[in-house]
């Protein structure tokens, strides 16, 4: 199956000259979303991880039902505020601006295995900053998945850590 035909392109969104890759198209294709989840499980089951990481929002979306599978553990890199008792937070660059991520305090066990999962990776800002963020808190990040890569962008060279994308598209 090509999944390419269950994710649809959404022109200037969120602002104009972006193209938006929207993968809500694929999620509710009954399919398209059992292709694109046993995909992923087999990509990520190599890496062993004990427990997945998704990225807010969309990344839980994918990581959750991942984790079910793969029969590992699951847990949630959020914006500021969102988690609650204490937490440790990375702040990060974006094209336009800065942002930062938050993780539970005690979510990872000092060299759990952990393989981060999201939607899309286009500059790599967010997914490497997850990554930048677990090995903060002693997480042995052992890859990261996501559905859809954006080569032009070149975001994977600043992961440091293999990556698995079901699609890609040049821009």
């Amino acid at each position: 199956m090509d999944l390419k035909e269950h994710i649809r392109g959404i022109p200037d969104f969120p602002k104009p000259g972006i193209l938006f890759y929207d993968i809500s198209t694929l999620l509710r294709n009954a399919d398209a979303w059992q292709v694109a989840m046993g995909r992923l499980a087999h990509a990520v089951a190599p890496a062993q991880p004990d427990i997945l990481a998704g990225v807010e929002s969309r990344g839980f979306l994918l990581a959750a039902p991942l984790a079910s599978k793969l029969g590992c553990g699951f847990l949630m890199l959020r914006k500021p505020g969102k988690l609650p008792g204490a937490t440790v937070s990375l702040e990060y660059d974006l094209e336009y601006g800065s942002d930062s991520l938050h993780i539970q305090e005690d979510a990872i066990e000092p060299g759990q295995r952990v393989v981060v999962v999201d939607d899309l990776l286009a500059t790599g800002g967010t997914l490497s900053a997850s990554i930048q963020l677990l090995q903060k808190v002693g997480a042995n990040v052992t890859a990261a998945a996501v559905i859809i890569e954006i080569l032009a962008l070149k975001g994977r060279e600043k992961l440091g850590v293999p990556l698995t994308a079901l699609v890609t598209y040049d821009s």
